[in-house]
């Protein structure tokens, strides 16, 4: 199966993404965990990425689609995945077709978790995130706190409040979001790809109803 998960920002695609790849034998990419590890290693992508992540920014697309081209014509190639954070813009939808016809690959689907703007404030604001990259455990403050106040529980590393949780950065997120996404949503949807979940409730509830919708009719 392949697979692309959108939504807004703190809606829980990467924690969804997970259990599908998980128990759906499905590779799991990333494009945001991907970008934190080249700005933390200072990579050239990353010291590009860097000024576009800290304020809230879209990345460039020319950059992301350079990473995601280098996974799909590497020795790798992965067949069966889940898309994470990618595509994000129509360029990149356009350009992430390409390459997978150039594969002999087609998606089964796209997945798109709706969560207002309201909650999606309510869960990122409260977001804790492990710096330690052999850890990047999250937490919030009041959904899932750690045993020690910015202790992460696993590591011991403090805990960070990343520039892109913080209340004035997400006010940005979302607008840039519905600027680019809404349109996005809508290509899917004309082409019969899109999956519609309500991606308010307990994880597991919301993982069921993905997989129904996934589900041949």
């Amino acid at each position: 199966m392949r697979l692309i998960i959108i939504g807004p920002p703190g809606s829980g695609k990467g924690t969804q993404a997970k259990r599908l790849s998980e128990r759906l034998s499905l590779r799991h990419f990333s494009t945001g965990d991907i970008l934190r590890e080249a700005i933390q290693k200072q990579t050239p992508e990353g010291r590009s990425a860097s000024s576009y992540v800290s304020s809230g920014r879209l990345v460039p697309d020319e950059l992301v689609n350079e990473i995601i081209r280098a996974l799909f014509r590497g020795k790798d190639s992965p067949k069966q995945f889940i898309m994470d954070g990618y595509p994000r813009t129509i360029a990149q939808a356009s350009f992430f077709d390409q390459l997978l016809r150039e594969q002999g690959l087609d998606l089964d689907g796209v997945i798109f978790l709706e969560v207002p703007d309201e909650e999606v404030t309510r869960r990122l604001s409260g977001r804790r995130i492990c710096p330690n990259a052999t850890c990047a455990a999250s937490y919030h403050i009041t959904l899932k706190p750690p045993r020690q106040t910015d202790v992460c529980d696993l590591c011991g590393t403090r805990l960070v409040h990343r520039d892109d949780d913080k209340p004035e950065t997400i006010a940005k997120r979302l607008q840039i979001y519905h600027a680019v996404y809404d349109e996005l949503v809508e290509q899917y949807r004309r082409c019969g790809l899109l999956k519609e979940i309500p991606g308010v409730g307990a994880i597991e509830t919301v993982y069921d109803r993905i997989v129904k919708a996934l589900k041949p009719c």
